[in-house]
């Protein structure tokens, strides 16, 4: 495959990616679809810490613009020194986004590690840190929080949605990076075949 073509589908699918971090996020800050929760007391550190909107959203967003854009025929000429330009751009977006990606997936593993800051038995707090992630598995203990109402699943579904896509968007950025040093270096296959048509 060439090289704008792989940056292309790279690019495609790391925009996907880094919406999907932003949408989790979105609905990480209202608590079963609840808004009346939208208090810093009552949402965990890792929620406001925004590891999916920055992290897997935004520092993700640029460099899969950019190698969509390293991809195609952009303003800086169809020629060796345009595309070249566009991907050595792009490597440094990549190297940007993989630094995003493991700040979401830090963030959110935390996440998942601590559970969700609720009210149990009268106290707010992280009743499920001591189990270092063991409730997990123990779906019995999720009903012990009294609010906000199905706060354990909602965190649970959405910071793992965060740890999938975070390493996803680690491994597609590496690919990017790769892929686009290539680029720089030895230009794009696909130039002959586009001129001819």
């Amino acid at each position: 495959m060439c090289t704008g073509k792989c940056a292309h589908c790279v690019g495609l699918s790391l925009i996907t990616l880094s919406l999907v971090c932003i949408v989790a996020n979105a609905l990480l800050l209202v608590p079963n679809g609840e808004t009346s929760w939208t208090n810093t007391s009552h949402l965990s550190l890792q929620v406001w810490l925004m590891g999916g909107f920055i992290g897997g959203g935004l520092m993700v967003l640029c460099p899969g613009i950019a190698a969509v854009r390293a991809g195609g025929k952009g303003c800086c000429g169809a020629g060796c020194c345009g595309n070249r330009c566009r991907m050595l751009r792009s490597v440094f977006s990549s190297a940007f986004g993989v630094l995003g990606a493991i700040y979401c997936l830090s963030v959110s593993g935390t996440g998942l590690r601590n559970g969700p800051r609720c009210l149990m038995k009268g106290k707010w707090g992280y009743h499920f840190e001591d189990t270092t992630g063991a409730y997990l598995v123990n779906r019995t203990l999720w009903d012990r929080c009294e609010a906000p109402p199905r706060v354990v699943p909602w965190n649970v579904t959405l910071f793992s949605l965060l740890v999938a896509a975070s390493c996803l968007e680690i491994v597609l950025c590496g690919i990017q990076l790769v892929n686009a040093t290539i680029g720089v270096f030895c230009g794009d296959c696909r130039k002959k075949q586009d001129s001819t048509h």
